[in-house]
């Protein structure tokens, strides 16, 4: 078994890291090597990605992770990054949230109707996705230049290998995949004026991804050659692939700057039915498909702990456990959560627009967001076993949110079932447990995978508890879609 470390490069919409873990058939062990600050940058042509401070913490990070066996790249969805003829990047990268899409979707639609683009990419309707990204920049002087698509991890794949290609499951956030084929949907593109041929050849996880540059080796002083691995390279599948389940019957939650919730299926879900509820069928490992709803996360309570210049989770986190429960609360898959700034004065806003009292304090409204989260987890969870016609027995919770005990409690309140929470690294561990498979490491089938994880990481377990009727006045108070 090898004793030489796997690298995971793991970008979240707030921080990125570079991880290091030791995989044998009966270990997993994972060190933080580096985490460095994802910050937004605004220009005055929009809301980017500052990509070469990422590029930078990253060649930072391996220079601190010391000799490593391979690496593997996961991050959010969505974006991506235009080369010219030369393979040189036009612009840093646009941000999902950028108001750029605003009522794009409505000028695709007239095109390609939105039943007609469910039924044959099975993505849900979210402002960002890559197709109504594409639709915005249409015909601009920056996407006529471009001959190169590269979506976020395979563009710094691309930078640390010269190798690029495209991951199929950050590929299915395009809106350009179909979930059955696993492949693209060439009607869809055609009709949305896309060309496919932008976008590099398809890769699958665990196929080889290239090797660490000359360059490379030199700033960061590892010793080649140094193998990059395909990875499941949208981090939320990553993180569903290390979703400790011993059970058949589990949904999952992934936790930090979204919640997503769902179940792991062997088909989409096409209905008409899925799509007015607005669950997504993204492709994850091994033939599977994620079918999930995207729920605005602990991002609201990031935008309050910024507006309040907060920087005390913990306190805030205390403060909200005392103070009275269901008192008001939101849907928290509402789009007018997705901007930034603001966001105590429109949670107040949404409390009073459906007949709540609106939070006094930075503990009611932290309570609020908690509360709205733990009944949007349940809302999704009950809708995809409803839509896909599947029990859940147990919800698991991964990532940073797993390590609010708070949340997971309410969670396991609202959904009437266990949760499981941890770990909190989820991404991470997806991440090199993918890498360690491809190099015959673990066992081939995910269920050993998740027997590893299950039986090396801290992991917790919250019993539902309570009064469920309470739960059940709350949700009425809800105005969801």
């Amino acid at each position: 078994m090898p004793t030489t470390p796997y690298a995971a490069i793991d970008l979240g919409a707030s921080s990125g890291r570079v991880m290091t873990a030791h995989v044998t058939r009966d270990t997993l062990a994972l060190t933080e090597a580096h985490r460095f600050p994802n910050t937004p940058v605004r220009t005055p042509d929009g809301l980017h990605w500052d990509i070469l401070g990422l590029y930078a913490g990253i060649i930072e990070g391996l220079r601190r992770t010391g000799p490593i066996r391979s690496i593997g790249i996961d991050s959010w969805a969505v974006d991506y990054g235009l080369l010219d003829a030369d393979g040189a990047l036009l612009g840093n990268p646009y941000h999902y949230r950028d108001t750029r899409t605003d009522h794009i979707a409505e000028k695709l639609w007239a095109t390609v109707p939105p039943q007609e683009l469910y039924a044959a990419t099975g993505l849900q309707y979210v402002p960002f996705n890559t197709i109504y990204q594409l639709t915005a920049a249409r015909d601009t002087a920056q996407l006529n230049a471009a001959r190169r698509l590269l979506m976020i991890p395979d563009l710094l794949a691309y930078w640390l290998t010269g190798q690029q290609g495209t991951e199929l499951t950050n590929a299915s956030t395009t809106q350009l995949i179909d979930p059955r084929t696993r492949d693209w949907s060439h009607d869809i593109a055609a009709r949305a004026g896309i060309d496919v041929n932008l976008f590099a050849p398809l890769r699958h996880p665990g196929d080889p991804a290239g090797e660490l540059l000359p360059h490379v080796l030199d700033a960061t002083g590892l010793t080649g050659p140094v193998p990059v691995t395909t990875v499941a390279s949208h981090d939320t599948a990553s993180a569903v692939a290390a979703v400790p389940a011993t059970e058949e019957n589990f949904a999952y939650i992934c936790t930090g700057t979204w919640s997503l919730a769902g179940l792991e299926l062997d088909a989409p879900v096409l209905t008409e039915e899925s799509r007015t509820a607005n669950f997504t069928n993204e492709l994850g490992i091994d033939g599977t498909v994620r079918y999930l709803r995207n729920i605005m996360g602990l991002w609201l309570l990031q935008e309050c702990q910024r507006a309040w210049n907060e920087p005390d989770l913990t306190g805030l986190l205390d403060d909200a456990a005392k103070a009275a429960p269901l008192r008001s609360v939101v849907d928290a898959s509402d789009p007018v959560f997705l901007p930034p700034d603001g966001m105590p004065e429109r949670i107040a806003a949404a409390c009073r627009d459906t007949g709540q009292p609106e939070p006094r304090t930075r503990a009611e409204t932290t309570r609020c967001i908690l509360d709205s989260l733990a009944l949007a987890h349940r809302r999704a969870v009950e809708d995809a076993a409803r839509l896909a016609d599947r029990p859940v027995d147990v919800v698991h919770i991964v990532g940073g949110g797993a390590r609010g005990a708070l949340l997971c409690q309410l969670t396991a309140d609202a959904c009437g079932l266990p949760v499981v929470a941890g770990p909190a690294e989820g991404a991470a561990l997806g991440n090199v447990l993918v890498q360690a498979r491809a190099d015959g490491v673990v066992g081939d089938d995910r269920a050993a995978m998740r027997r590893l994880v299950a039986d090396t990481q801290p992991l917790a377990r919250y019993e539902p508890r309570g009064d469920r009727a309470a739960w059940d006045a709350a949700a009425a108070r809800v105005h969801t879609p």
